[in-house]
């Protein structure tokens, strides 16, 4: 069978075919493929931009970093106190227990030697960080623990307060309290001063009373706040101090000796407190430029100090956030929540 040749076109019917380059983008039909950005650059050394920790049992109260950033704390409702890497896949290195309360409050000792916890068992612990021993139990409180905090520098102090209206002071090295502040409500937040020679607490009363502790009597009170102080933080230079409030602010007070009557600096807003009445706590960045507060509304917020707007608002959890916390020398913020999970991400 005989093939007959294929009749060549007339040259105006021939249709010009163009030659892709070789490095020409082929447009897809998937649009979300041809609109894939680049990712934004990494700020810090974690393993992702966002690494999620779960393991605890109940709702987590409180976390605090090491202060050489390599681990950091969580404790809440499970009486479990956590130990976390900071990098790589942000394992859980021990499990500390023996407190048989909630654990309202945690923070490592300056050194980072020592944690320190708050509890509903009315007592408060000293716990070993390399062997996850507790070394003391401090007894003294004749009710919930509601807070604590070490000192920064000089002897070796805690400050606590608690539902039994006192504040009191520990020597690490002593089992019994060296000295008790009688206030007439219940503290729910405690702070020392960069020297430890003075106590800030907060409590259901609304005002922020400045003690000293040698006098043992309050050297003036800091008003502004409509409803309880949940948490106090003092700025790395001892120069400010944070509150938040059930009030849905969050303050910054001029604490320094020769302080304008009027200490009350600036007032943030935008994060939320509810029903469930948490102490949600606050937190200064090490330079000072960014705070960051508890918000029962589910978000992180973060605010610039000099600007007072909110620069970050983080999702992520599905429950209240109760605490949070700035890595101390990258710009990573961790924060937990009634969710039972503990977020650490980087920020810019």
């Amino acid at each position: 069978m005989v093939m007959e040749s294929k009749r060549k076109a007339e040259d105006f019917a021939l249709v010009p075919v163009q030659k892709k380059a070789r490095n020409e983008v082929v447009p897809s039909k998937n649009k979300q493929i041809t609109q894939l950005q680049p990712a934004p650059a990494r700020t810090s050394n974690l393993f992702a931009p966002i690494m999620v920790c779960e393991g605890h049992e109940g709702e987590i109260f409180t976390i605090d970093f090491h202060p050489e950033g390599q681990y950091f704390a969580t404790s809440g409702f499970d009486r479990k106190i956590f130990l976390w890497s900071v990098y790589g896949e942000c394992e859980n290195l021990s499990v500390l227990t023996g407190h048989t309360g909630a654990v309202m409050e945690l923070h490592f000792t300056t050194d980072g030697a020592n944690i320190i916890t708050a509890s509903t068992d009315y007592t408060l612990g000293l716990w070993d960080v390399v062997t996850g021993q507790r070394i003391k139990k401090y007894k003294g409180h004749t009710t919930f623990v509601n807070c604590a905090q070490p000192s920064r520098r000089g002897p070796q102090l805690i400050v606590s307060g608690g539902d039994d209206s006192t504040v009191r002071i520990w020597d690490q090295r002593k089992k019994q309290s060296v000295s008790i502040l009688n206030s007439l409500y219940q503290t729910t937040s405690v702070c020392f001063n960069d020297t430890a020679e003075n106590v800030f607490s907060g409590g259901i009363d609304n005002d922020i009373k400045v003690w000293d502790i040698r006098k043992k009597e309050i050297t003036y009170t800091m008003k502004g706040h409509t409803d309880t102080i949940t948490g106090l933080a003092l700025s790395a230079d001892g120069s400010y101090l944070l509150s938040n409030s059930m009030d849905n602010t969050l303050r910054i007070w001029d604490v320094r000796p020769y302080a304008p009557a009027e200490r009350c600096v600036k007032v943030f807003s935008g994060h939320q407190h509810n029903f469930e009445k948490n102490l949600l706590r606050c937190a200064w960045s090490p330079d000072g430029n960014k705070v960051s507060g508890g918000s029962a509304d589910r978000f992180v917020y973060i605010w610039d100090t000099t600007s007072r707007r909110i620069i970050y608002k983080l999702p992520g959890h599905t429950g209240c956030v109760n605490s949070v916390a700035f890595h101390p020398n990258e710009p990573i913020v961790a924060s937990v929540g009634s969710d039972k999970l503990a977020y650490i991400g980087e920020i810019d």
